[in-house]
């Protein structure tokens, strides 16, 4: 791939480049034209080409949800949301689910597992492990979660949960009994513990970074707002610069001015998420998350009361390219926006070459235009989404080989 614009975590690079792929990974980057004999060349003029983006906060898309009736149906579910979000440019994800019984989130961890150890061809987004958002969460601060699965931390349920090696990351209340316990067996574990759906004041969310606590769910939504003299868990998050803080970047979950106040003082630890339920992709209508009715009307999703009256935002419609389409039309600047994409969120869960287009890091690349549209998605350098065509206009190198059976880019 050659006259691109490079984006990654290293910034926008002025100059165009090409980048050659092989086996899956990145093999080589430079600037000007590529000067090695290339199978296959696909010119890129007038693109961006950065990392995939990673959505750490996906409950579904296109009709389906992770939190599925028969645990049966989850490997479906999961192919059709991955797939409608390669289309917008996402490589990787987690699938989230709400909070549930025992026996219901145990079976989805090991649906979701056994997704992520699918080593076939990839048809869309990676399964990077799962995120348990719930059920140890404030009642009080609950949102479009049921409120009769809520609990506190169980030991031993969040070991049976952790069992087949697939949470990567679980939001919880800082504040409930056996919170503590429940973040230091996490951290022990490499999962990420993440502060969310929480009544917590600005101490207690302190505290609970202190136990390991990296990562805040959806700052500012399910949470006590920032107050000059109550300052809660949003002043707590944006002063620590080992805590990573998501957004829901649509204009309805923040707004503007508040997502670039967060850019702001927190430089490098935003993560846009999507918070994307089943309606992501379809028209308005009544749809079901988690088993709860919730309505889609334009960008919101709103619970649906049994009087049919409307409740709290229960989730969202976005994709992650509107999410950082929201973000630079918001001020934020085009690398900025999309390294919150990408290497932010990557490099809190621990993958490797974060958020970089460089030599050895997977060939999971997103290419986009001047208005920011998704034009080539590429997971493990199998095009899962390239809707003009970009592929089609493959070249032949400089020795004229045939540029057929060959991953070479």
């Amino acid at each position: 791939m050659e006259d691109v614009t490079l984006v990654d975590a290293v910034g926008e690079r002025t100059s165009p480049g090409w980048v050659r792929l092989r086996g899956g990974l990145v093999e080589e980057v430079g600037t000007g034209r590529d000067p090695h004999p290339s199978t296959r060349r696909v010119p890129l003029a007038g693109h961006r080409l950065a990392p995939g983006f990673v959505d750490q906060h996906v409950h579904g898309g296109d009709g389906a949800e992770v939190n599925v009736a028969d645990p049966a149906d989850l490997p479906a579910a999961l192919a059709r949301i991955t797939a409608f979000h390669a289309r917008h440019g996402t490589t990787g994800l987690l699938a989230t689910t709400v909070s549930d019984t025992h026996e219901r989130l145990t079976a989805l961890v090991r649906g979701i597992s056994a997704a992520r150890e699918d080593g076939g061809r990839p048809s869309g987004a990676r399964v990077l492990g799962a995120h348990l958002e719930g059920p140890y969460l404030s009642p009080a601060r609950c949102g479009a979660q049921d409120p009769a699965v809520l609990r506190p931390a169980d030991p031993a349920e969040l070991e049976e949960l952790l069992e087949p090696g697939a949470v990567r990351l679980v939001t919880l209340a800082p504040e409930l009994p056996g919170a503590e316990k429940a973040v230091r067996r996490l951290v022990e574990a490499g999962v990420v513990a993440s502060l969310g759906h929480t009544d917590a004041d600005h101490a207690t969310a302190g505290e609970a970074f202190g136990w390991g606590m990296a990562s805040v769910t959806h700052l500012f939504n399910a949470m006590p707002g920032l107050h000059h003299r109550r300052p809660g868990p949003v002043a707590a998050a944006l002063e620590r610069p080992d805590v990573t803080v998501e957004l829901v970047a649509d204009g309805v979950h923040v707004h503007p001015s508040v997502l670039r106040l967060a850019f702001a003082a927190a430089p490098g630890r935003v993560a846009l998420v999507t918070d994307a339920m089943a309606a992501a992709g379809l028209p308005d209508g009544d749809y079901a998350l988690g088993g709860l009715r919730v309505r889609r009307e334009g960008r919101r999703v709103v619970l649906v009361g049994e009087d049919g009256a409307p409740g709290a935002i229960a989730g969202s419609v976005l994709t992650m390219r509107d999410a950082v389409a929201c973000a630079v039309g918001a001020g934020v600047p085009v690398a900025d926006a999309l390294a919150a994409a990408s290497a932010t969120p990557a490099r809190l869960l621990g993958l490797p070459h974060a958020g970089r287009v460089a030599p050895g890091a997977p060939a999971d690349l997103v290419v986009l235009d001047d208005a920011l549209e998704v034009r080539l998605t590429l997971v493990g350098g199998h095009p899962v989404h390239d809707p003009g065509g970009l592929l089609a206009a493959t070249t032949t190198g400089p020795t004229g080989t045939d540029p057929s059976g060959s991953d070479d880019r």
